[in-house]
């Protein structure tokens, strides 16, 4: 004989749905039926709404709806559905990211709801081996390549940073590059490995376009002539303005800005938000380049053929 499933306590009861009911039968507020049952309004506002509103909630059927929902657990979309779990298998191996599929999924199947899966969904059936939906082993086909998920209460400090002479605020930055409204505005920061290598990324704010180039060290005096190189590899009407985080590799900003024609300007410190674009990019590109490579290793041509494969990915 099963067990009786026991409701835990964060979950409405008959009685409270009943409550409920009387409640909007007599025409009360919900803030009144709130302060009759003790529960928080978003709860009732919740239950009331997904039990057909105020004119038609009834106790008894939100309480068998509730009834019907509660067993756990429940087959996943992809156990349900053989054709969205082929085509979900694929994209991974094409090392697509969980969110590139559920985008692709939207532009392609606009108005089929069978073709509907979240990114956690994705996720869970990756590194869940109850139900063996999706090999294990396309984990290591995702960017990060982790075996196991990440808890995110795990966090890192923010690195301390020198002060940089003459340094623009990003404040300053103008109102296209804040707004990304027009190509040209890129931001910049280095990518590190192992032996003290390190890349240089460059990305441009309104389109998402990657440009790599390779450093032998993170000088200023090797890393600002290394951005001047790569300028002038670009379209001139594609560069004006960069900004960088407060590392010391770009303390020569005024000679770039010289030569350049380029305007320089830093984010706060530890204040990576405030260049998201190059770096949610430069978390992309750790799924070709993990940490602990040497990425001395990797020439301008190699930089250059990875960031190609980068910028036709979808975003």
């Amino acid at each position: 004989m099963a067990a009786e499933r026991l409701r835990r306590a964060v979950h409405l009861s008959a009685e409270e749905r009943e409550s409920i009911s009387r409640g909007l039968e007599a025409g009360a507020s919900l803030r009144s039926i709130v302060a009759t049952i003790g529960r928080p309004a978003s709860t009732v506002s919740r239950e009331v709404g997904r039990n057909g509103g105020r004119v038609k909630y009834r106790a008894v059927v939100a309480e068998q709806r509730a009834h019907e929902q509660a067993p756990r657990p429940k087959p996943s979309a992809l156990q349900d559905n053989p054709v969205l779990r082929q085509l979900v298998i694929e994209l991974l191996d094409n090392e697509w990211s969980p969110e590139h599929i559920v985008g692709h999924l939207r532009l392609t199947h606009p108005g089929n709801p069978l073709m509907r899966i979240s990114p956690e969904n994705i996720y869970h059936a990756i590194y869940t081996t109850r139900w063996k939906v999706i090999p294990r082993e396309l984990c290591t086909k995702l960017r990060t390549r982790r075996p196991i998920r990440k808890n995110k209460k795990n966090t890192v400090k923010g690195q301390w940073r020198s002060q940089i002479t003459g340094a623009r605020p990003i404040e300053e930055r103008p109102d296209a590059a804040n707004a990304q409204t027009e190509l040209g505005h890129l931001e910049g920061d280095l990518t590190v490995g192992a032996k003290n290598s390190q890349v240089a990324t460059l990305v441009d704010r309104k389109s998402r376009y990657l440009t790599m180039v390779a450093l032998p060290s993170r000088h200023t005096t090797t890393v600002i002539p290394a951005l001047r190189q790569a300028f002038s590899r670009m379209n001139a009407r594609l560069v004006s303005t960069l900004t960088w985080d407060r590392g010391r590799e770009l303390a020569g900003h005024r000679l770039l800005t010289e030569a350049t024609g380029v305007d320089i300007f830093f984010a706060a410190p530890r204040s990576p938000w405030q260049r998201g674009p190059n770096e949610n990019t430069n978390k992309l590109i750790r799924q070709y380049l993990p940490k602990g490579l040497d990425l001395s290793l990797y020439s301008q041509a190699n930089l250059d053929a990875l960031a190609a494969r980068l910028n036709n990915r979808p975003r």
